[in-house]
């Protein structure tokens, strides 16, 4: 009987290693990936039954790299396997499309579970999370997704000073005023409830704007 393919996507080369171990003896490793890009195009030529893949990657994050596999309708089974413990990220993964997620610091047997309860097409949320993430989920995608408050030009807003820049450089990048850029940050702060733009970033790291790292 053939094994189920599995496509490991981590950028710490010890914990891909150690996930290979644990999981050789009942699944087929197809390939091992360091950053989101990799993830998707592997995930497109290799066609893995199961995706298992960190959030902090470099240059697309996991929820990204699941985003863009979604949209261009590669369905694989996806687990996201984290260090973030916030609801938040497993909400929001959940919604985009994953069926389970676990944290690194789970038990093996926790991580085997919610690999053979994905593949069987059904959720598993971790057992510390899951009440808190079901509580999410309830309450509708506006508690856990930006995009269901901001407009796409506030995202592309949040986003730019979230990594770091100016309100001239935000202006040069979207080819608006200073004075506009500058209107699209105060209004984003009020429409978020915060104060200052330590708190936007904070914000934007949670809901997977700009990596975790």
């Amino acid at each position: 009987m053939n094994q189920p393919r599995v496509l490991i996507a981590d950028d710490h080369f010890l914990v891909a290693e150690g996930l290979r171990t644990l999981l050789e003896p009942t699944f087929e490793v197809a390939a091992i990936v360091t950053d989101g890009e990799q993830l998707v195009d592997a995930a497109q030529r290799l066609a893995p039954d199961l995706i298992v893949a960190d959030i902090s990657m470099p240059k697309l994050n996991g929820l990204e790299a699941l985003q863009q596999l979604r949209n261009t309708g590669n369905n694989a089974k996806f687990v996201v396997l984290t260090m973030h413990s916030d609801p938040v990220y497993a909400a929001r993964a959940i919604s985009f499309g994953a069926l389970a997620f676990i944290l690194k610091h789970s038990a093996a047997h926790e991580l085997l579970t919610a690999l053979s309860e994905a593949l069987a097409g059904r959720t598993y949320i971790a057992a510390e999370l899951r009440e808190s993430v079901n509580r999410l989920l309830a309450a509708g995608p506006e508690e856990f997704n930006l995009e269901q408050r901001l407009t796409p030009r506030q995202m592309q807003v949040l986003q730019l000073y979230a990594q770091g820049h100016s309100a001239k450089e935000v202006a040069k990048c979207l080819a608006i005023s200073r004075r506009t850029a500058e209107n699209h940050k105060a209004s984003i702060k009020l429409l978020l409830g915060v104060h200052s733009t330590a708190d936007l970033v904070k914000l934007a790291i949670r809901f997977g704007l700009v990596d975790p790292e």
